[in-house]
């Protein structure tokens, strides 16, 4: 992990915004996160990583983000990350694509979300999530 003062920042919202959640795993939601930030190597892809969830899955803003201090180049990231149910996936993974950052961390939450061994069981719908997720690994270049 990169420990800057916006890392922190990141890391206490992350950790805030989340609290109470739950994963598909039974587990507190806020360790996948973090679990991919410690992969990352730059500062921006550690704050997109912690917050890449945040906008979609809570009532935090990028308005918010900003006034907290997050950098215009995470915001832009987290923009790209925050999938709209109107826009198909697979158009949504190309979107993000071009932006390093974005790319960095979906390439690392794919990678995480389809790692069944998290799971207790497997049922069907994780095996067809798991292909779909394989999908997008490959149209991000990460296969």
């Amino acid at each position: 992990m990169i420990y800057t003062p916006m890392t922190k920042t990141a890391m206490r919202i992350c950790y805030d915004a989340h609290t109470g959640q739950i994963d598909k795993t039974g587990l507190p939601y806020v360790f996948h996160p973090y679990h991919l930030a410690e992969q990352m190597q730059t500062e921006e892809c550690v704050c997109a990583a912690l917050l890449h969830d945040v906008i979609e899955d809570t009532n935090v803003t990028l308005e918010d983000l900003r006034a907290a201090g997050i950098s215009d180049p995470v915001l832009e990231a987290l923009s790209l990350l925050t999938h709209d149910p109107q826009v198909p996936y697979f158009e949504y993974v190309r979107a993000l694509s071009s932006n390093p950052i974005a790319r960095a961390v979906k390439i690392a939450d794919l990678r995480h979300n389809s790692d069944l061994t998290r799971l207790d069981a497997i049922s069907p719908k994780d095996e067809q999530r798991a292909k779909k997720y394989a999908k997008a690994l490959e149209l991000l270049g990460a296969v």
